[in-house]
């Protein structure tokens, strides 16, 4: 059975840090497109951050610019988004997710596994 599961949320103050990952299980994901995306409170999800099949080429979203980092190590099949510079706009629950194909996409309906979400709450 296919599992994500995402770890490394919690509370920070403004202008911190974290670091998220997502531990894939049931599958090697090493030539997915993978993908973290957020939910804020009376939010739609949004798309973070995606990571093509070949680790190679990344994409994203404007406001994680700059300020977040996707990577993924291949040998422990883990995902991760260091977050840095957060802001209270970055509070959301962030899930992971998993496409069945190399190329990355931002459209949520394109990725066919997702993990249950970890909480970020960025507050002083």
């Amino acid at each position: 059975q296919v599992q994500l599961d995402e770890s490394g949320g919690g509370a920070v103050q403004p202008g911190g840090s974290l670091r998220l990952s997502c531990a894939a299980s049931g599958r090697t994901f090493g030539t997915y497109a993978m993908a973290w995306f957020r939910q804020a409170p009376g939010k739609d999800r949004e798309f973070v951050a995606v990571m093509a099949g070949n680790s190679i080429r990344t994409f994203y979203s404007e406001y994680a610019k700059g300020r977040f980092t996707i990577s993924r190590d291949i040998a422990k099949n883990t995902m991760y988004l260091q977050m840095s510079s957060l802001n209270a706009e970055d509070t959301a629950v962030y899930y992971c997710a998993a496409r069945s194909h190399w190329a990355y996409s931002p459209w949520a309906q394109h990725y066919d596994f997702w993990g249950q979400g970890t909480q970020v709450t960025v507050s002083s």
